[in-house]
């Protein structure tokens, strides 16, 4: 490249340049604010520390009462009316949810069971079934997983009656399981009744 061609490249630079103002100094120092930027990631982890830990359960594994394979097993919250718990104990109720403990420890039936009651009464579910099985050869005593979810369901406040169910939904291996409404129970059912 000549001196020539140089010199034109510069004049056609500084023509290009000529209406660009240049930026005002600013009296701001822009730093990075080392301790609200740890602040803000410590609100973080615990922030998903604390979402982490309600998907754990809070349930017992502690002061089980075992109950037999051919037990039934009931609870009905005082107020229940005796029809509403009839209509549970025949299986009248559509079952719009139905969890199954097969194959899971107790550690996961538990969280499983936990999860399954408090999401189902998220969405304004009132009746579930829940698969247990009778365990009849179970350890360290027979029936150990129907005796934890007895025990289990009488700890969960959204759970205001449950009843054995009827042999054509497993019998003594499942429970009916009515939960009470959701606060926002119409605004839910309306939802339903949108998407349906």
């Amino acid at each position: 490249m000549t001196d020539f061609e140089k010199n034109d490249d510069l004049h056609s630079f500084f023509a290009e340049m000529q209406d660009v103002k240049p930026i005002k100094p600013s009296n701001k120092a822009l730093l990075h604010d080392t301790e609200s930027a740890i602040a803000e990631k410590k609100r973080r982890a615990a922030s998903q520390r604390s979402e982490r830990e309600k998907l754990k359960s809070p349930l017992s594994l502690d002061g089980v009462t075992p109950v037999k394979p051919d037990d039934f097993i009931l609870f009905q919250q005082p107020g229940i009316q005796d029809g509403v718990f009839k209509k549970l104990r025949m299986g009248k109720y559509p079952l719009e949810e139905t969890l199954s403990l097969s194959g899971m420890t107790i550690e996961q039936s538990r969280d499983a069971l936990y999860k399954a009651i408090t999401d189902s009464h998220k969405r304004g579910v009132r009746a579930l079934l829940i698969k247990h099985g009778k365990g009849e050869e179970s350890k360290p005593f027979p029936a150990y997983k129907k005796s934890f979810v007895n025990h289990w369901l009488l700890e969960l406040e959204e759970v205001i009656a449950y009843h054995t169910a009827q042999p054509v939904h497993g019998g003594f291996a499942a429970t009916y399981v009515l939960l009470k409404k959701h606060p926002d129970q119409k605004l839910i059912n309306r939802e339903k009744n949108r998407k349906g």
